[in-house]
């Protein structure tokens, strides 16, 4: 086990600055016991931790750092902005060029608005589904998890559903009245509930691929009946796209789907690592949002100087530069070594694109029902496996892992090899 002395000294001191000793439940390492580690720095595919030592990074801070921690056009880009300024509560070029970036990508936008957050942009979508209805209700999916939103807090997936806290305390009954939960996947279950309540449904919202039950494709027959079903009673479908979005591909999962949503939540890669997000989508819906409409939404750092030149560059280098082939083979050779520790521990490997998970769970998963059954405790045994081994895993079963440009062929022979080992070692 690496020497993690500096690590657990400053997690100590954290416990008394801030609750749980992090700044998100992501971060903690409730699922597989023991302390965070804490990093110093991050060059292309590794980061390196306080203590000095090294790993090859399968995080890339929960998704966004497809193209690799530090790369030369990003950091260039965002060392210019803030040469220039760090925000100025008004109107910037900068803006303009990542919103037509984000049109030109996203198949289903016509219009966008910049947000802080992949949290501000679902909230500000379900608020603008609502008011451009006229209705109340919203559907998502058991295992989905779309931010720290009231409304959406529940039988939610990610942090919430590894520290067991699916509904969580200061959430009202008031705010999650009009919300109803699904099964993932399920097209009867689905047909069921818009045949009960469909005049009354405002919004469908999930994760086309979800990242936050592990990774967990939508079926094509499952994305095909919400976009019926939506089209045929007047309700907005909503892709929560900030993990998949130019992730699984440039246009996200709706182009792998081959289903336009109504509107599309972004965050995390759209960002290119700072602090941003943005919801898009049909223009007479967007037209709603204020001041060209009613629906209130605002914020003072939204389309902030630094963020939109970090996203711009991401976005432009994926245009230009498309390490979507590259990610591919990548992946698919991770996937086949992760594939061999399936069968030592009994599980199953689940793909799309440059996201996937290796469930401790003989498989398929496909909802939330599947996800649970899965065997927490050997993965948390697991993940200290790798870490031994120089290989940092998702802390918890429930996330996915994410592979970026900056990984090479002999990263992912050396993270097959470890986990190889790993696998043997919880068998």
């Amino acid at each position: 086990m690496p020497d993690l002395t500096k690590s657990q000294q400053a997690f100590a001191e954290a416990v008394g600055l801030m609750p749980g000793g992090v700044n998100s439940p992501a971060r903690a390492f409730g699922a597989v016991g023991g302390s965070p580690i804490i990093f110093a720095s991050g060059q292309g595919a590794e980061l390196t931790d306080i203590d000095g030592n090294r790993y090859l990074d399968y995080i890339g801070s929960w998704g966004p750092m497809i193209l690799g921690h530090c790369h030369p056009q990003v950091v260039r880009a965002v060392t210019d902005a803030a040469a220039r300024g760090f925000s100025f509560g008004a109107p910037t070029l900068a803006e303009n060029r990542i919103a037509k970036l984000i049109i030109q990508t996203v198949p289903s936008v016509e219009m966008v608005r910049l947000v802080n957050s992949g949290t501000e942009a679902t909230m500000s979508a379900i608020r603008l589904a609502r008011g451009f209805t006229g209705r109340d209700k919203i559907i998502k999916f058991a295992g989905n998890y779309h931010g720290h939103v009231d409304s959406l807090l529940v039988a939610a997936g990610s942090s919430a559903a590894t520290l067991g806290v699916p509904n969580s305390p200061g959430v009202t009954a008031g705010c999650v009245q009009d919300t109803l939960v699904l099964r993932y996947n399920d097209v009867e279950g689905f047909a069921a509930a818009m045949d009960t309540h469909g005049d009354q449904v405002a919004a469908v919202i999930l994760e086309p691929v979800v990242g936050n039950m592990g990774c967990v494709r939508a079926s094509d027959e499952f994305a095909a009946a919400l976009r019926r079903q939506c089209t045929d009673r007047g309700a907005v479908l909503i892709f929560d796209e900030v993990m998949s979005g130019y992730r699984v591909a440039l246009g996200g999962a709706q182009e792998v789907l081959g289903v336009q949503p109504d509107l599309t939540t972004l965050g995390k890669i759209v960002g290119g690592g700072l602090p941003l997000g943005a919801y898009g989508g049909r223009r007479e819906i967007m037209q709603q949002v204020l001041p060209a409409g009613k629906v209130f939404q605002a914020g003072t750092l939204s389309g902030n100087p630094l963020a939109t030149a970090a996203g711009a560059a991401t976005l432009t280098e994926l245009i230009e530069n498309s390490p979507y082939e590259r990610l591919e083979a990548l992946s698919s050779q991770l996937a086949e070594g992760l594939q061999q520790c399936a069968e030592l521990v009994g599980g199953c490997v689940q793909r799309v694109g440059s996201m996937m998970t290796l469930f401790f769970h003989p498989g398929p998963i496909r909802s939330w029902d599947d996800a649970a059954a899965a065997d927490t405790d050997r993965y948390g045994r697991f993940f200290w496996e790798l870490i031994e081994r120089g290989i940092y895993f998702p802390c918890s079963q429930f996330e996915a892992l994410f592979v970026s440009a900056a990984h090479t062929e002999s990263d992912i022979q050396r993270t097959i090899d470890a986990a190889l080992e790993a696998a043997k070692a919880v068998s």
